[in-house]
């Protein structure tokens, strides 16, 4: 038998995900989000409501369904519908059920104005240097490295894609093709390892080397390694080399001098720029071409692989369990979206360190 709705039915259904363990209430607990209030509000475009009409939604409850949006890779309509069906998702954002919930172009056009100001890049410095007064320095050196987000890959012809490569608009576009239409985003190559057989198999046919086309852009990024939270990152387009990135990903404020990243990042330059500011440099080494891999060099990778491994569980916490993809056109949108993962994924480790240090 249906009993009759009673006064404190949601009350209670909050006390039992509480209970159950509702990990976005943990991440609400932690994280003060009134610290970021002055940036989002100097960055928001507010009306004149000297002639009065609906007065605007929070800064802060917007931007704590921006982070919620990342967490759960949510479209701007299924962000509105989640947090109408969710009783978590509505008690995280600080809604109540008679409160109005932001509609999906809201959700779009607060997330733009944002995008323009700049705020969120803002909101993430910020963060970390909420990081750092609660005790949590960059320490242990640092570990670079870079991943290709993928984005929705355009259909052109040869003539278009040549115009496009050198920042043109092919002739003929119409003003909504050329909306839709991601003119900064890149084509690469991601390239897997060869296969070799058993030592006790012999080889029958060549193994050919695994490449898989993408499109989208790169999010460079570097982690401290004793605490694994972001520290420094940049956007570009996915077919820009990971070593031209490494002076803006160096974190000056980290206590030790080591610098892990795979051969990608050895190059002159880069050498040369690490000993000007007294770094050590950790670097993968390639295999000689056309040679087996010297037994000190193989020791020496594999020893600096068991550090530079832990920027790989940034990626796949990015990729896989926040499910991290582009659906919005150009550089500019791109880097917004890439931001607000890499500080959701600092919250969401942030609450994972305090929950490994309190006592069992």
């Amino acid at each position: 038998m249906i009993a009759q709705p009673g006064f404190f039915d949601a009350e209670d259904r909050l006390r039992a995900l509480s209970a159950a363990g509702d990990p976005l209430e943990r991440l609400k607990a932690l994280v003060d989000f009134e610290l970021f209030r002055a940036d989002l509000e100097a960055a928001l475009q507010r009306a004149d409501r000297s002639r009065g009409g609906r007065p605007p939604y929070d800064a802060v409850l917007m931007f704590r369904i921006l982070v919620l949006q990342t967490l759960y890779t949510l479209s701007d309509d299924q962000t509105e519908y989640q947090i109408r069906d969710r009783l978590s998702f509505m008690r995280f954002v600080g809604l109540s059920l008679h409160d109005a919930v932001p509609d999906a172009k809201t959700i779009w056009l607060y997330r733009e104005q944002l995008t323009k100001a700049g705020a969120l890049t803002r909101a993430f410095e910020r963060f970390d240097a909420m990081l750092r007064e609660r005790g949590y320095l960059a320490m242990g050196g640092q570990i670079v490295d870079a991943t290709v987000i993928e984005a929705r890959r355009p259909r052109l012809n040869a003539e278009e894609k040549a115009t496009v490569r050198s920042g043109g608009t092919p002739s003929g576009w119409s003003k909504a093709r050329t909306r839709q239409i991601d003119r900064d985003g890149r084509w690469t190559i991601k390239r897997g390892r060869k296969q070799t057989p058993p030592p006790d198999q012999v080889q029958r046919q060549a193994i050919g080397e695994i490449a898989v086309p993408m499109f989208g852009y790169k999010n460079h990024l570097g982690i401290d390694r004793t605490h694994g939270f972001i520290r420094r990152f940049t956007v570009t387009h996915a077919a820009r080399h990971d070593g031209s990135q490494l002076v803006g990903l160096l974190d000056p404020d980290n206590a030790a001098s080591g610098v892990w990243a795979d051969t990608a990042y050895r190059s002159k330059a880069n050498l040369r720029l690490l000993d000007t500011r007294r770094l050590v440099a950790q670097f993968q080494r390639a295999k000689p071409r056309g040679r087996a891999m010297p037994p000190h060099i193989a020791r020496g990778n594999a020893t600096r692989a068991q550090v530079r491994a832990r920027v790989e569980h940034v990626f796949a916490a990015q990729k896989h369990r926040m499910g991290l993809v582009i659906r919005t056109i150009g550089q500019l949108r791109a880097a917004a979206k890439i931001t607000l993962a890499n500080l959701a994924y600092n919250m969401r480790r942030l609450v994972w360190m305090e929950a490994a240090a309190a006592p069992a």
